[in-house]
């Protein structure tokens, strides 16, 4: 679905009768369905678009049918609020849905071989859940990567190992490219950015682009981004991701540094290392301090730096 620029939004503002009963968990439901977050008690926020405009007109008549009152708004946010941290809402939302299909998918992966119902549920929820992402939220990397381990699996027969999600690149064909990723970087993405200019592609260029259906020109390679050539496989974030296909897991300082990664951003606990909310804090402190993107990476790189340090400092001490 395709938005305007940044800052038009619709918004909701609706009061509802205490009879029916019913209206109020009827409209919540459907306020859900289309994916509106709220701003305030009682109004509702979609990103500004002739779809949302038709569904939120359809919901407004729902509401004066029940007995209530409604009036839609174009709106435009000018204090108490930004657009970004308005994005952030619809991300997190969006996120949670994400998470739900994760957790599900990795459930049906450890107890073993799925069945075509539960696969084909899990991919019309993922389907749903996509369609009300309107700024491209960073769980669906995950979502997608653990769907494609469980549909793989299900034809796979179980005496055949695992196999590699895809031949190593060699690094210098990685060099001198575009490295672009969705805006708004966080954990995997300052990692991954990190990473690309210290030990892949010294001259690489950044390009932060919206997280939907953006096609790559010649020359240009994404990451950490809905299908593109280095994110989430099977249950490794786009960091790991890219360690392996650089060719660079051998290195025991940024292996340290790719398992706190993966536990920051997946979540599950799968590595435990000490220094893992150190570096997590770190991160989310600079994240809030500043909203653009290269001063982010640049911030954060220095701190993987002084990681790299210590873990290299650690190994040659033994």
């Amino acid at each position: 679905m395709s938005t305007t620029a940044s800052g038009e939004w619709l918004a909701l503002l609706h009061q509802l009768p205490t009879r029916p009963p019913y209206l109020r968990v009827k409209v919540w439901r459907r306020l859900q369905a289309i994916g509106a977050v709220p701003l305030k008690n009682a109004v509702h926020v979609l990103p500004r678009s002739e779809a949302n405009e038709l569904v939120l007109r359809e919901l407004l008549a729902e509401i004066e049918a029940g007995g209530g009152e409604a009036v839609l708004l174009d709106a435009r946010l000018l204090a108490g609020q930004s657009d970004v941290e308005l994005r952030t809402l619809f991300d997190a939302a969006r996120d949670s849905d994400y998470a739900e299909v994760t957790a599900s998918a990795r459930r049906l992966l450890e107890n073993g071989p799925a069945g075509s119902g539960d696969i084909a549920r899990l991919q019309k929820q993922l389907a749903d859940v996509i369609a009300l992402d309107f700024f491209g939220a960073h769980g669906r990397q995950a979502a997608e990567a653990a769907l494609a381990e469980l549909d793989r699996r299900r034809y796979q027969h179980p005496d055949v190992g695992r196999n590699t999600p895809s031949a190593v690149r060699e690094t210098q064909d990685l060099r001198g490219r575009v490295w672009v990723t969705r805006r708004g970087v966080h954990v995997d993405r300052i990692a991954c950015a990190w990473l690309i200019q210290r030990a892949i592609d010294p001259d690489a260029a950044l390009k932060f682009v919206d997280g939907r259906n953006y096609e790559p020109t010649a020359g240009e390679l994404r990451f950490d981004m809905a299908e593109g050539e280095f994110t989430h496989e099977g249950d490794r974030c786009s960091f790991e991701t890219l360690l392996a296909r650089a060719g660079l897991e051998e290195d025991p300082a940024l292996d340290a540094i790719a398992q706190m990664i993966h536990d920051l951003d997946i979540g599950d606990s799968k590595f435990g290392r000490p220094e893992t909310a150190g570096l997590g804090a770190m991160l989310a402190g600079i994240c809030a301090s500043t909203g653009d993107d290269l001063e982010r990476i640049a911030i954060g790189g220095a701190a993987l730096d002084q990681f790299r340090a210590f873990f290299s400092r650690k190994k040659n001490q033994r």
